[in-house]
């Protein structure tokens, strides 16, 4: 009997040490194994790992992407304009021994320079860079940030610049420089429109002249557009120098028979209805 109870007891005891010493590791995690204080061996994973019960300790790495938000920061551009910037930052694992081993807590120390990056890349900029070069903004803060994080096992992989916040009195200034600006662009269409309009009518000008018949067609429709509206007063638009100028044929005319009128001899009349003496040679 008592050598069932010690194998029974032995039996026990190897299968508590087996449930210590097995560790189950996820596909999106690694496992660092400190034996005795020193890391032994690289990143175990992901499955099925062994380690010996009291004397291994075991650090679990996720490798996922994590999204890290930057809070909001008042910041001074280059042309003195104070703004609040906030962004998001996305960083992963790619060295699970050297992000436990090289800093403490690499999510607080990653949130802490991707702020004073922050702060230093848009401080470079004026505010019409910042709002208009975002992805530029953007890259350089990604550039810097995965320089000093590399050492630590990570990568920044995006930065993106999440809500710019500018003074009430920068808004109404930009929605007064906007505006403005509109205005600009509507008299410069317009005075395009006119000009185009005017080499257009200049054309038909042309046309017309050498074909007089087309202003004639062309006062037709004019009264036949008129007439849609019925309207009852109709004005007939009479061409201005063609009338000018048969009116000056007409006065040239009736000059012209004045002279030969008065130029012309009126013969002599004889008292009591005779006919005066012929002419003697």
């Amino acid at each position: 009997m008592v050598a069932v109870y010690v194998i029974i007891g032995l039996v026990l005891v190897a299968l508590v040490s087996a449930s210590l010493s097995v560790r189950i590791v996820k596909q999106y995690e690694r496992a660092v194994v400190f034996r005795l204080g020193r890391v032994k061996g690289g990143a175990r994973g992901p499955g099925l790992i062994v380690i010996v019960p009291g004397v291994d300790r075991v650090h679990r790495i996720s490798l996922r992407i994590v999204t890290m938000p930057i809070q909001s920061q008042g910041i001074i551009t280059r042309d003195n304009v104070s703004v609040d910037v906030s962004a998001v930052a996305y960083y992963k694992v790619v060295d699970a021994v050297r992000s436990v081993v090289a800093i403490e807590n690499v999510s607080a120390a990653i949130n802490q320079i991707a702020q004073t990056t922050l702060r230093a890349v848009v401080g470079r900029h004026t505010l019409d860079e910042t709002l208009s070069e975002t992805n530029t903004i953007n890259e350089n803060i990604r550039e810097i940030l995965d320089v000093q994080t590399e050492e630590w096992g990570m990568q920044v992989t995006v930065v993106e610049l999440r809500d710019i916040q500018l003074p009430d009195s920068m808004q109404r200034a930009m929605a007064r420089e906007a505006e403005a600006e509109r205005e600009k662009r509507a008299k410069i269409i317009a005075a395009e429109g006119e000009a185009r309009a005017a080499g257009e009518l200049a054309n038909a000008s042309d046309v017309m002249m050498a074909h007089p018949l087309a202003l004639q067609l062309r006062n037709l429709q004019t009264l036949l557009e008129i007439s849609v509206d019925k309207n009852s007063t109709v004005v007939f638009p009479a061409p201005l120098m063609s009338t000018i100028q048969e009116l000056g044929s007409f006065l040239d005319r009736e000059t012209a028979a004045a002279r030969e009128a008065q130029a012309t001899p009126v013969a002599p009349v004889a008292p009591d209805g005779e006919l005066p003496a012929p002419d003697r040679a």
